[in-house]
């Protein structure tokens, strides 16, 4: 493996990071209950991670701030355009599949 400095890796992960919040802008269409039942996490998962990592470098983010700068937009407006009502299936494997904390 490449030995990289830690100014690349961070940069590369950064990287990463805008390219799969982009991805994740230009697929609307997929909502967050079929990220949550195939990866489990979602883009609201992302939001607050991103809060927690600010937060753990002492810069407040508030929740509404962080998802904005995951879903493009506030999310009440995101929730408006793309999100719709979860089927009893998605719903049924969200029970299964989430997150136990």
């Amino acid at each position: 493996m490449t030995a990289l400095s830690k100014k690349q890796q961070t940069e590369f992960e950064a990287a990463a990071f805008r390219r799969l919040v982009a991805h994740l802008r230009d697929r609307s269409d997929v909502q967050n209950i079929d990220l949550m039942n195939l990866a489990g996490f979602c883009r609201n998962c992302l939001s607050n991670w991103y809060r927690e990592a600010a937060e753990a470098e002492g810069v407040p983010v508030g929740r509404d701030e962080s998802r904005e700068m995951i879903y493009g937009m506030p999310y009440e407006d995101w929730k408006n355009l793309h999100q719709k009502e979860a089927s009893p299936v998605q719903k049924a494997a969200f029970e299964l599949n989430k997150p136990h904390k």
